[in-house]
Formats: structure tokens, sequence, C-alpha cells
């Protein structure tokens, strides 16, 4: 059994600045990753990090951009953490040698970002994740913090108590996936889950293949309730043959989108004729859909996103990278010819409900990242609000977990004595584990001191292995991925219909029946990958399902949530969070009250119009 006093699971952004943030409260801290930290998908974040630097600008408009932006479901808050926090965590990365682009009087550069009232986007050409993630593993190498690279943590090691409030995580399993052992890993103080989004959800999708949702997945069955997971972001501009990403930074530089008749359809079709390519990605989103649908898009696929007048000079200096990416995905020369992009799943604005000090209701456990939801996103993430959030909230974590007091948090975890949950959602079929045995906790309470606890979990995962390594027959679970896949985007994409949703809710209980014999083809210990995505692919479905169920719950439309039947905002019935624990298989939905009020002044909804 390995031992620290603070665990941060993944190496990316987030688990990064957790990190060198406990170290610097004087904790023993390892990072447990399945990726090198310079592979995780924060390297592929291209646009910039929002923070209020000028004197014309504030943390104030900052924060009320983003409730704003959120379509009034995020928190304020979280919303005013995060604004407050980032122009010193810029600061800080800049400090740390961050290569940011810079203006000719030596000031860092900032551009106007989609939704925000001031061109607030600290960026580092179009690689600005790339240049975040090595800056701060620099700091993790000169700190000696471990890293525990290529484990795959599969289990969280966390008391049986029947009630999830009174458990405490007391570490995680994980396997060594060069030698196929499984081991415990026990932490004194806490855990920090910083695995990223569930991006491969999805068939059409931004996200690396090893976005599998594994941190939320993960919590959620050991009792942690997942929050607002209905809210997931079709970025507009992607790639159509591979989902890759192209950077808000080019419309924020000036990049304009049209439609094959040639419109500007932006403004000539009334979708935001105030900031046209730079309104909100929800609107952007559903304004290039429809385009296609009426059939003004090119091949009945996409739109064209131009950028050739910007100028060589400019878009080498700013977005060089962004040539590379067409020419190599599409064949296309950026110079000389339009880019074709439409929308593609991107972010999951729902997560791992958490405080502002990523504290779960757990004791012991906390995330950071895209697998948390502090809820500073709510309906809708504004581009360049990613990155503030990973080294934000992600220090935040790794202080609290280290022991620094910073005060008591405003926002509530777990389900209250008042908390009613939904009887009847109209699913067309049950929710959830197909048995008692797909369960994380076995809820009887015995399980109390804390090497036993990860050794009882240890015992299970090893068990679980040797299952899965045995069957020399039954389903393979890419068939499984792949239909899960499908579905989620067939039905659960930028247009959401009721029908569809209970369709999709029907294939993934068939992809949950089929998992129950999935077996491993590939026998061996030794870099079995097959293993490590048949472990992801249970995530998937949990976390597929999860997204789904809110979906079908929640009847209006708000922010990246769009509803064929309900097709306005309902502030009265809708102005709260959709909430939805495993209650040991058997899913639990139920609500809370987003909160509006901040530190000066409380945010009332209005009108999001751009």
């Amino acid at each position: 059994m390995y031992e620290h006093d603070v665990l941060v699971i993944g190496g990316g952004g987030a688990g990064l600045r957790a990190a060198i943030a406990a170290q610097e409260e004087g904790a023993d801290v390892a990072i447990v990753t399945k990726l090198h930290p310079v592979r995780s998908h924060t390297g592929a974040a291209e646009g910039g990090i929002n923070a209020a630097l000028r004197d014309a600008d504030s943390w104030e408009d900052h924060a009320y951009d983003t409730v704003k932006g959120a379509d009034y479901l995020a928190d304020a808050p979280a919303a005013e953490t995060l604004t407050q926090g980032s122009p010193e965590e810029v600061i800080q990365l800049e400090h740390w040698g961050m290569p940011f682009s810079r203006e000719d009087d030596g000031r860092v550069s900032q551009r106007p970002f989609g939704g925000l009232s001031f061109p607030r986007t600290t960026y580092a050409g179009a690689e600005t994740g790339h240049h975040l993630l090595h800056t701060m593993y620099e700091q993790a190498v000169k700190r000696g913090i471990e890293v525990y690279d290529e484990w795959y943590v599969s289990r969280l090691a966390v008391t049986d108590h029947d009630d999830p409030e009174e458990r405490t995580c007391h570490g995680v399993v994980a396997m060594d996936i060069k030698t196929g052992e499984v081991s415990g890993f026990r932490a004194n103080n806490g855990v920090i889950l910083c695995t990223g989004g569930p991006g491969q959800a999805f068939d059409h999708t931004t996200n690396a293949v090893a976005n599998t949702g594994d941190g939320a997945a993960m919590a959620y069955r050991a009792g942690v309730p997942l929050e607002d997971m209905e809210f997931i972001q079709f970025h507009p501009t992607t790639l159509p043959s591979t989902g890759v990403l192209i950077s808000e930074g080019v419309r924020g530089e000036g990049g304009i989108l049209y439609n094959e008749d040639g419109e500007r359809f932006m403004f000539e079709h009334g979708y935001a004729n105030n900031e046209g390519e730079l309104a909100s990605r929800d609107v952007v989103s559903r304004a290039e859909l429809t385009e296609v649908n009426e059939g003004r898009g090119h091949e009945d696929e996409y739109v064209h996103l131009d950028m050739r007048h910007l100028g060589e000079e400019r878009i080498l200096d700013r977005l060089e990278n962004i040539l590379h990416l067409a020419e190599d995905f599409e064949g296309v020369d950026g110079l000389e010819e339009p880019m074709p992009v439409k929308p593609g799943q991107h972010y999951a604005m729902g997560g791992i409900e958490v405080d502002e000090n990523g504290e779960t209701c757990i004791d012991g456990l906390y995330a950071a990242g895209e697998n948390a939801c502090v809820s500073v996103h709510g309906a809708n993430r504004l581009g360049g609000n990613a990155l503030p959030e990973l080294i934000v909230f992600g220090a935040r974590a790794g202080w609290h977990a280290a022991g620094r007091d910073l005060g008591e948090a405003e926002i509530g975890t777990g389900p209250s004595a008042e908390t009613e949950t939904e009887d009847d959602l109209g699913a067309p079929v049950s929710p959830g584990a197909i048995d008692a045995s797909d369960g994380d906790v076995a809820a009887d309470g015995a399980l109390v001191e804390p090497s036993e606890v990860v050794e009882h979990h240890v015992d299970i995962e090893n068990q679980r292995v040797e299952e899965l390594l045995s069957r020399e027959e039954g389903v393979n679970h890419a068939e499984v991925r792949a239909d899960v896949q499908e579905t989620m985007t067939q039905n659960v994409n930028v247009f959401r219909r009721e029908e569809n949703l209970k369709e999709a809710l029907e294939d993934l209980r068939v992809a949950r029946e089929r998992y129950h014999d999935v077996y491993v083809r590939d026998p061996s210990r030794t870099f079995n990958t097959d293993l490590v995505h048949t472990i992801e692919t249970r995530n998937i479905i949990d976390l597929a399902e999860a997204i789904t169920l809110g979906a079908l719950a929640r009847e209006e439309f708000r922010g990246a949530h769009w509803r064929e039947q309900h097709q306005e905002r309902k502030d009265e019935e809708w102005l709260k969070h959709t909430m939805l624990a495993w209650n040991d298989g058997n899913p639990d939905l139920y609500y809370k009250d987003v909160i509006l009020e901040g530190e000066n002044k409380t945010y009332e909804p209005k009108e999001r119009s751009y």
C-alpha cells in the first residue's frame, strides 16, 4: 500500500494546481494519473484564460458576465470566487514562466470572447492549455511532487456507512497499467478528483479518448450527488471529420461564420444582432444547426468559418496552430479558404457536487476541474472560463485538503432534511444498477479503520479484474461503448425532444444489460489497455444515463439545454439545480435552489440576449 497526505487523481490543469497548492501547505502529496501529466486533455484548450487584469475591467463585471452566460443557473458565491481569484492565479502563472502572448508595450495580451463585456481573455497563441500544462508540470517537478504515471484509478476507498454523509474517503484503488498490479493508495488528509469530463459518452466530441468521466462516475457510485448533468456544451466550431476543436480565438480575433448562401447568418438571420459570432456558445451552436437543418449548410452538415481577412501576419502570430489543424484534418489552407465547422460535444457544465473549497458530502473527498460542479458555469459555460476554474478551484481544493482554513463555504453539499425526490420522471425503463453487486459501497457501517477500508476495496477490485480476465467469451466493451455514443449523439444532442430522450434511456438500459456480460479479449496483465477501456465503459454508461435523466426531468429551455416541447426559460419553476444520487443503484433525482445572492449584489434573472 502506498501512503501520502493528499492524493490528487488526474494530472491535468486542476490536478497539477491542486498538487502544488497542497505541497505549498506542507503536505506530502502525490498525483496518480492514467496519463503522463502533459498528455492531459487540458493541453487541447486553445482559447485562453479569463481574468480582469485591466484598470477598465473588474471582477464584478466578469462575475456578472459569468452568471448571465450561465443563464442564471450559476451560484453567485462560485462565480465571485472564480472571478476574484483568477487575476492572482494568472499573475502567478506569469511569474512561473508561462509564455503569454504580449502587446507591444509588454503587457499580457487579452482578446474578446463570446459573452464577455470586456476583452479579458489572456492567451498564449492558440495553445494556451498546452503552455499551462507545461508551466505547472515544471513546478511539480521542481517541488519534488511524486507522480504515479500510468496508474489507472478505478475505485474510491470509502467507508460503508449507510448514509453517504457519514462516509469517509481514505484513499483509492489503482492499477499499474505497465504491470497490471492492483494496489491501494491511502490518503491521510484527502483525495482530490481531477479526472476531466465525460466527452467519450458522445461520438462527435472535441475530447480525448481518455475523457471517460472516471472521477464523476466513481464519486457518484460512492454516494456523492451529481449536479446539473443535463447541461452539456456543444462547441460551435469543431472540424466535421474528427471533432477537433477550432478555438473561439478565431472568432475573438474577428473570424466570420457564413452559410452556403454566403450570408453572415448570425446577423442576417437575427440570431445575435449585437454580438454576432461572439454570442455565447449555446446561441452560436443552435444557430449553425438551424442553418444546416433549414438547408443552408454546406453538404447538409456544416458552415464555414473564415479568417482570411485577418491577414497572414496576424494569423501566424496569434492563430498559427489553427492553420495546422485545418490543413492536417480537412486539407484546407486557412490563409486561402474558409474552414468547415459544425457543433461538437465539448464540455460538461455539471459534475460532482462540491462547495467553493472543493469538498463533497463525503469527508476527505474533494473534486476540482471539469469533473466537479461548484456551479460556476450553470447552464452554459463562457469561453475562457474553464482554465481559470481549473487553477482557482484546483488551488482551493489543494489548500483545503492540506489543512488551510478557507472559511466556511456558502454552497452546501448533500441532500438536506427537506429534500424531496422526484417520484415520477416518466422514464420508460428503470435506471441504475442491474443488480446489487454493481455498487461500490456495501452499506453496513462495519468498515471504518483507514487501512482496512483501503485493503477491502483492493480485494473487491482484484476480484472484478480477475473475473473480467477469466471470461472466455461475452460482449466486447467497444461494441457497448459505440452503441452508447451513437444514441447520445443522436438523441441527447443540441436539440432535445422527449421521445428521443426516452429512446436514449431505453438504449442505455440495453447497453447496461449487455455490459453485465462484458469480457476482456486480451488476457495479459502488461499494458492491458483493453482491460482499462472495459472498466472505463462502465463509467461512460453511468454518466450517459445521468445526463439523459437530467435532460428528461428539466422541462424548460435554459442555456445549453433546449427542449422542443418547452421553448421558454421557466424561472418560477426551474431556477434550481438538478441533483442525482446513486442510492445504492436506484438513482434518486431531487433539486436544490440556485444561490443568486452575491457578496454585494443579487443577480436578478433577465432576458439573455446578445
